[in-house]
């Protein structure tokens, strides 16, 4: 059975049309970044997990957040031999100004655009799905102009 962890690919706009994704570096290991996430406790939902996560490593909360229903990406992956599977939802904070709080997971945050996020993710299905957030929301915001 492979290793179950959730979070939130979380992301903030700011003037004139710039998003932002909100990356953490971790505190162990290899020290790379990637959004909040964590593994599902026994008995908790996949939501609540991303939630309670994202909460405890960058201090924001569902009262902070905005969340992208029609957005879910799946990463699938090795690590130490074991499959991993990361569930991301797609959420925004709502004020661009909320302070992100670290957890002792976690060393370092940046907020970067598209192409400094990539880089600095480094992992193939990381960028992919980075890359899948933005064009989701240049898309919704090109239908937002239309209607």
């Amino acid at each position: 059975m492979a290793l179950r962890a959730c979070g939130f690919i979380i992301f903030r706009r700011l003037p004139p049309e710039n998003i932002e994704f909100l990356l953490l570096q971790t505190s162990y290991g290899e020290h790379h970044w990637t959004p909040p996430k964590g593994h599902v406790d026994p008995g908790e939902d996949d939501l609540t997990t991303a939630l309670r996560e994202t909460q405890e490593e960058a201090g924001l909360g569902l009262d902070h957040l905005s969340v992208v229903r029609d957005f879910v990406r799946t990463l699938r992956y090795q690590v130490r031999g074991k499959n991993k599977e990361v569930l991301y939802w797609l959420a925004e904070l709502r004020d661009p100004n909320t302070p992100v709080t670290l957890s002792s997971e976690h060393r370092d945050f940046c907020w970067a655009g598209l192409d400094r996020a990539c880089a600095l993710a480094r992992y193939q299905d990381l960028q992919d799905s980075l890359r899948a957030a933005h064009q989701h929301l240049t898309h919704q915001n090109l239908q937002n102009q239309t209607d």
